[in-house]
């Protein structure tokens, strides 16, 4: 059970009641608390807390009441959320559920509409107005070893409710033809073994069932894939078709997988969820007896790669050697973002010392999927975690990383370990947050990693005296801080020049006639598929912007390194040019003629060009108050516009167009955070470090 998340919801005649468990510490100091549905957009409609229903140690139940009233529009979307006060201080937080269909308990609005709750991707409980619409989901899927693919699920459609179903049909859609696939189904009643339909029992009479041999299907020369869709047939001669069926890939294990034999050859058939909508999906493939080797003898190595034994004995030898081995007292190892990117504080320090210290040896850490960026550099470098890696690491002098190096690492005694970090901070960091909502961890433990990392360096990068005594306190660091300025802004001093831009836009293939809008948004902690790896919801209406500024800009996305998203961008290639795997976000700053971002620390860089900055900030309030919380009053000091819709991004890019002239906020901006700023904090860091 987790707090706020949402156990049980009811439909009592035009009313959702949902009970939600809320920890004792959560309310504890609050003056006040209250349910409220925001309704994007526009404004927010409360629900008091109805009287506590239930309690023990940890956790106090509530009842919320959910009606539909006349504000509800068609089309709305409303997110569910708990506000607490403290005095004047307000602060919301979404209520959670892993209930994966609530969608199927729905009200009538009016004779078109219905009001429903749902889950979002995020696992947020939200409530629509939609019109009426047949809802299918499976709840069983199986794929026999001849063949056969059986399917389980439910449906509802609120214009059934006072129909005679004469008959239900499951259709499937190929790749290879524009012909339906049409398989017979039939209804059933579904087990209720969990308490699936509690929130709505005559869901338990709306099952449906069918199944399908799909060898006569398979194609041996060509790759296959199905879509489903169910097809309710009433007697009064009403036909209702759902959009593409989901599936709940919490209920079974994914992805099915079969071996059969056609025509002489291995076919592999697969059935699984897509991997946002969780939609259901086959695929029939050649079987590659090769390939599937190396699949599983890959899976296998995985498996012993991340085991704990390995880790132990790799932990145990990296100790081991860093006592016995000699130290190499001109080995420096530089790493970026993980072994990512050769790019950031770290790339600017290799880049100087690699000039003005030829008596060094720099090699760089690379993540063993990146390798090419580091050949294509021309730069030394070794595969982390390889065996030379544990080799020069533990004989390194000195260590330079902009990121925490994983916990496990000891540094020996004598390596000297240069810390630069990777921002001037804006939302809160390490010891400062008061919630985590990253996977993998909880509060006192990421804090308590997070320090026991952080003891380890014995300098730390600071840009600016903001940051000094924000990375003090936050990271615990009693260590030197060198005031320097950040190192990778040098290149903003020095490269700043049209011959580097026109350069710069010829290898990303945009033409240099065009401006170009850089969007470069960070990641949100709580929406993940898991640890490491954050989803990325793009927000920004791209046809909106092509159409206003099609002919005159192009725009260059840029995803933060944590964001696992392969952002689909076909149909704009004239306009957007995804650049989220380019090596270095500083020359996409000299090209860029605007940035709109969000929270990300890029402003912080970007204001040294003394250019226009929106920020496009949609989920502020959330952002501002669940997820981080921020140092400094955004809203009151930015360095430029903040716009929740695309409509008033599109109105400040016109006004820029029309000339831009640094407000006062961005003046006092600039005067706060880039005083240090002048092309040479590489070589303030090198004199402190190096030349002791």
């Amino acid at each position: 059970m987790r707090n706020r998340e949402l156990q049980s919801i009811r439909l009592y005649e035009q009313t959702y009641r949902l009970t939600i468990p809320i920890q004792h510490t959560y309310v504890a100091e609050a003056d006040g608390y209250s349910f409220v549905l925001y309704q994007r957009g526009t404004e927010r409609h409360m629900f008091p807390m109805q009287q506590q229903v239930d309690e023990d140690t940890h956790f106090k139940w509530f009842h919320v009441d959910i009606a539909f009233g006349e504000f509800f529009t068609e089309g709305d979307t409303f997110d569910l959320s708990i506000i607490r006060w403290q005095g004047d201080e307000e602060k919301r937080a979404r209520i959670k559920s892993e209930h994966g269909y609530m969608e199927f308990s729905r009200l009538p609005y009016d004779a078109d509409h219905i009001f429903y709750p749902a889950v979002t991707k995020q696992g947020n409980v939200s409530f629509y107005i939609r019109e009426n619409f047949l809802q299918a989901k499976c709840t069983d899927v199986h794929l026999s070893g001849d063949g056969v693919l059986s399917v389980r699920g439910m449906y509802d459609d609120p214009a059934l409710a006072h129909q005679d179903v004469r008959n239900i049909t499951l259709v499937a859609t190929s790749n290879l033809t524009d012909a339906r696939i049409t398989i017979p189904a039939e209804a059933v009643r579904l087990p209720d073994e969990f308490g699936t339909y509690d929130w709505y029992p005559a869901m338990a009479a709306n099952g449906f069932r069918a199944a399908i041999d799909v060898t006569p299907y398979m194609n041996v020369g060509k790759e296959q894939y199905w879509k489903f869709y169910l097809i309710v047939h009433t007697e009064d001669g009403e036909v209702c078709e759902s959009p593409r069926i989901r599936v709940n890939p919490m209920q079974q294990p994914f992805p099915i997988t079969k071996k059969m034999k056609r025509a002489g050859s291995n076919i592999t058939i697969m059935c699984r969820p897509t991997k946002q909508s969780k939609y259901l999906s086959l695929k029939m493939a050649a079987y590659k007896w090769p390939a599937e080797r190396l699949r599983q003898v890959k899976r296998k190595w995985i498996q012993i790669r991340r085991s704990n034994q390995l880790l132990k004995a790799y932990k145990f030898t990296f100790s081991l050697l860093g006592k016995i081995l000699p130290a190499n007292r001109k080995l420096v190892l530089f790493e970026s973002f993980h072994g990512k990117q050769y790019s950031d504080n770290p790339r600017a320090i290799y880049e100087y010392m690699h000039q003005h210290k030829p008596e060094y040896q720099l090699v760089w850490s690379a993540d063993r999927r990146h390798l090419a960026y580091f050949a294509d550099k021309d730069v030394p470098y070794v595969r982390r975690f390889s065996i030379r890696w544990l080799l020069l690491m533990t004989r390194a002098a000195y260590w330079v990383t902009n990121a925490r190096l994983p916990l496990w690492i000891p540094k020996p005694n004598h390596t000297t370990y240069l810390q630069t970090w990777h921002g001037t901070p804006l939302k809160r960091l390490a010891t400062d947050m008061e919630e985590v909502h990253m996977p993998g961890t909880n509060a006192k433990k990421y804090k308590r990693n997070f320090t026991k990392e952080a003891a380890k360096w014995d300098y730390l990068i600071s840009p600016n005296a903001y940051s000094t005594a924000i990375f003090r306190r936050a990271f615990q660091f009693p260590k030197t801080m060198i005031e320097s300025g950040y190192p990778r802004n040098d290149y903003l001093y020095k490269q700043n020049d049209d011959t580097a831009i026109r350069r710069l836009k010829a290898k990303l293939g945009i033409p240099y006639d065009k401006k170009v809008i850089l969007y470069a948004p960070t990641w949100r902690d709580n929406q993940f598929y898991r640890k490491g790896r954050y989803k990325f919801e793009l927000q920004l209406d791209l046809e909106k912007l092509r159409e206003t500024f099609g002919d005159t800009y192009a725009v260059a996305l840029r995803m933060h390194y944590l964001i696992a998203e392969n952002l689909d961008t076909s149909g704009y290639e004239d306009f957007v040019y995804d650049v989220s795997a380019y090596e270095d976000i500083r020359e996409l700053y000299l090209i860029a003629d605007v940035l709109i971002t969000d929270y990300s620390s890029v402003f912080f860089d970007y204001a040294n060009l003394r250019r226009p900055i929106i920020f496009y900030v949609y989920d502020i309030d959330d952002y501002r108050d669940n997820l981080r919380g921020f140092y400094f009053d955004l809203e009151q000091k930015a360095p430029g516009p903040l716009c929740r819709t695309t409509d008033e991004v599109i109105t400040e890019l016109e006004k820029t167009d029309q000339g831009f002239t640094p407000s006062a906020a961005y003046e006092a901006f600039y005067d706060r955070f880039c005083y240090l700023e002048d092309g040479h904090a590489s070589e303030r860091v090198v004199e402190k470090v190096f030349d002791r």
